[in-house]
């Protein structure tokens, strides 16, 4: 962790110690000694809980978009929705995060870096162009994907220049991979799900489209996620990426044309119902896993 990310952190302490009820520097009831060794072991905890080898996908030098964005979706821990309420809130009518939904930690071990190219790296793998359509599909050696192909996009780099790895799994091949993974235990009626695994980039995306309703997992990484509803939809180019329409598009937006969005993190899940517009943009070198509701 950089110095500058530490002092981010101790600041945030600092501000908790000013306003938590929980324990104020005034309170006369605590030494003063008590209250630091108190503060160090909060402070030495959240620091613990921040390290992350994003599971050798990326280092510290690597290139990623540090802008989350704000979130003005529902985010729930799955512990205080039960199935009903998410049928009779959400399931058709509006997307959701969820938090603590299921215990991925083993699949997680398994799509690290070191993990995936030992298990899978002689096996080809389709990638599509990364445009509304996708027009061209390439297949390659999973090795030269991620030697070659996975590398951050530029802000001018068409979607029809970008090669993706998402969906076109073949299912028999990352089956022993895919039997490890815990999906969401949500479902709608007379549906069943189907799984779509990718990693691709920072700055890499999909421009906005629409399809079934699903599920989308981060594994490693962070990736933000732009929503509209059916009826409303966005104004973008089927060839310019997610990354150039944020940047050219989207702070131009009156309030009541700006889309529902929200950046998920490795354990969160995001609900799109059917039909729902969205465009994703990977923050950092990503892995994630989605379970497409047909």
């Amino acid at each position: 962790m950089s110095l500058g990310a530490m002092w981010t952190e101790s600041a945030q302490f600092r501000s908790f110690l000013g306003h938590s009820g929980v324990l104020r520097m005034e309170s006369r009831t605590r030494t003063a000694a008590g209250v630091r060794f108190w503060v160090l072991l909060c402070f030495a905890s959240r620091l613990a809980g921040l390290k992350d080898d994003g599971g050798g996908w990326f280092r510290e030098t690597d290139f990623r978009l540090e802008d989350e964005g704000r979130c003005n979706l529902d985010v729930l821990d799955a512990s205080v929705l039960s199935h009903q309420q998410f049928l009779d809130r959400y399931a058709f009518s509006r997307p959701l995060v969820l938090r603590g939904l299921t215990d991925n930690s083993k699949f997680r071990r398994l799509c690290s870096r070191s993990s995936l190219l030992r298990e899978f790296g002689s096996r080809r793998v389709k990638l599509s162009t990364a445009n509304t359509h996708s027009y061209r599909k390439v297949e390659v050696p999973f090795q030269e994907f991620v030697d070659v192909h996975l590398k951050p996009q530029s802000a001018d780099a068409l979607g029809s220049d970008t090669l993706y790895f998402f969906g076109d799994n073949n299912f028999t091949e990352w089956e022993s991979l895919f039997q490890q993974y815990e999906a969401p235990p949500y479902d709608l009626p007379h549906s069943s799900g189907a799984y779509s695994f990718g990693i691709a980039g920072a700055g890499t995306g999909v421009p906005f489209h629409w399809h079934g309703p699903g599920f989308s997992e981060v594994i490693y990484g962070r990736k933000r996620w732009f929503l509209y509803p059916p009826e409303s939809q966005p104004h973008f180019h089927p060839n310019r990426t997610t990354l150039s329409w944020l940047t050219e598009t989207y702070p131009h937006l009156p309030e009541d044309e700006a889309p529902l969005e929200c950046t998920i993190r490795p354990g969160e899940v995001l609900f799109f119902p059917d039909r729902w517009w969205h465009a994703t943009l990977n923050l950092d070198t990503s892995v994630f896993i989605s379970t497409f509701l047909g």
